[in-house]
């Protein structure tokens, strides 16, 4: 193994170890390194597809952008997606192979070892330098025995870690200090530096605080980062990003969208989210669907649970009165199957065994399978005839008299389903809306008013805008001077 190599870990969940991982790809990518991004372990419904024909946590795919290499299933080898409260669907580099309860997962986890080791093997043989993304928290210290996503990975392969803290969450002195303090003093020495993330204000009014931590853990301050409000342009890691009630205050034309309990691949919406004359709204549990012009049902992990979560909010007689006022639906995937006449589970694929009357607003039925479709198309979008680019990523096959107006074609088979006079409208298309010139007539056809945004244009334009933002606050020649190539510590585990 010839790369070098640094694990970036944080003081908790959300506290920006993505989004600083993402910046320094792209800052070192643009120093001419070749650089792969990696995250041992993962929890999230919000999933990319490969170039290797697997599955990933979004934040890696968009590591791998900000990379500028091809995502692969071997950047995120153990992705866990959950299903319900107290069990997921278990990825094994880009494919399921269980569906695990928490409390079995934690009994085997150090079982996915050697493969996880495998994966950051072959990506350290093949770059520069390797970005390692912790996940949660390492003071975690109930979860440290077989611990593969944090300390027990960085012990694994030899790896000197950064801290991450966000001090606009309150309390980082008392995060990073105790952090340091409660590690196993082997683990505590592992971590090389410190960095203050989401800075509001002026950093000097910070220098003591500085100096006492320096003093504390006895290692530096890496920089203070301050906030980088672009950040939001950029693709949430998991629905954590959308438990806070959300609108953005844009134009005229109102979007809606029901939060389900097992919302999967919701930056669908964030081409939506940048157009100046729409708003979209992500409606919280509890709260109704308000008065709107288009409703987006999203994906979801698991459809019939998610179907049941909807009546019991009473969202689903908010969208039929919707489409009895002559609004429009949009169904992405999960939501796509929702819309139907019924939905089958006959194998168990996403729980106990059943089938489920669905909302009805289209003619057609479906019935989940095992297999999982995992696949990145160019579709062609039945009404325009327009390109469309995206991403299939579902369990089930759907049919009935609506699939007869499809959304799309793939390679000459239909995709989706689209009821008589066209307001209601259901694919298996992720991704669909990042595509320009579809997304534009797509809304003109519901009577909104699309302007020239260029989505993915905007998206490395951030990734560049964030890079620059690193190489202000943080010293990118001592963090590469900190990351080393060691070989693979076995012996840390039995």
């Amino acid at each position: 193994m010839s790369a070098r190599a640094l694990m970036v870990q944080g003081t908790g969940s959300d506290v920006g170890k993505s989004l600083i991982v993402a910046g320094l790809a792209r800052a070192f990518a643009n120093r001419k390194l070749s650089v792969a991004p990696f995250k041992p372990q993962n929890m999230s419904n919000n999933a990319a597809v490969t170039a290797d024909g697997g599955e990933i946590g979004r934040a890696q795919a968009l590591q791998a952008r900000a990379a500028r290499v091809p995502a692969s299933v071997h950047m995120n080898p153990l992705l866990l997606k959950p299903e319900s409260a107290t069990g997921s669907q278990v990825i094994l580099r880009g494919h399921r192979v269980a569906t695990l309860k928490a409390r079995d997962f934690m009994h085997r986890r150090a079982e996915y070892l050697p493969a996880i080791l495998e994966s950051f093997r072959h990506l350290a043989a093949n770059t520069d330098l390797v970005l390692v993304e912790g996940a949660g928290s390492p003071a975690e210290i109930n979860l440290r025995h077989g611990d593969i996503a944090n300390m027990g990975f960085a012990a694994a392969a030899n790896l000197p870690v950064l801290l991450v803290g966000d001090v606009h969450r309150g309390g980082v002195i008392a995060a990073i200090a105790g952090t340091f303090a409660i590690l196993d003093p082997v683990d505590a020495k592992r971590l090389k530096g410190f960095i203050i993330n989401n800075f509001h204000g002026d950093p000097e009014l910070f220098g003591e605080a500085t100096h006492f931590l320096e003093k504390r853990t006895g290692t530096a301050c890496l920089g203070i980062v301050p906030h980088f409000a672009d950040a939001a342009k950029l693709p949430a890691e998991d629905a954590v990003a959308l438990e806070k009630p959300q609108r953005t205050a844009a134009g005229p034309f109102r979007i809606a969208v029901p939060r389900l309990s097992r919302i999967a691949n919701f930056d669908d919406l964030d081409p939506l989210k940048l157009e100046p004359g729409v708003t979209v709204e992500i409606v919280q549990p509890g709260q109704p669907i308000p008065p709107c012009d288009l409703i987006i049902l999203p994906g979801t992990k698991s459809t019939l649970a998610d179907l049941a979560y909807l009546r019991a909010q009473g969202w689903d007689i908010d969208v039929s009165a919707h489409v009895r006022r002559g609004g429009h639906v949009l169904g992405l995937c999960g939501g796509f199957q929702m819309l139907g006449r019924t939905i089958s589970d006959p194998a168990g694929t996403e729980g106990s065994p059943g089938s489920a009357p669905g909302l009805a607003l289209l003619d057609v039925e479906t019935v989940l399978e095992p297999a999982k479709t995992l696949t990145n198309v160019t579709a062609v979008h039945a009404a325009s005839r327009l390109p469309v680019s995206g991403y299939e990523i579902h369990l089930g096959r759907t049919t009935g008299p609506d699939c007869a107006r499809p959304f799309a074609h793939i390679d000459g088979r239909p995709d989706g389903a689209i009821a008589p006079g066209g307001r209601i409208v259901g694919t298996y298309l992720h991704g669909c809306l990042t595509t320009d010139a579809f997304r534009r007539a797509y809304l003109e056809s519901i009577g909104a008013a699309p302007s020239d945004l260029a989505f993915e244009h905007v998206i490395d334009a951030t990734l560049d805008g964030l890079a620059a933002h690193l190489e202000r606050h943080l010293d990118l020649d001592k963090l590469l001077a900190l990351a080393k190539a060691n070989r693979l510590n076995h012996r840390c585990f039995p």
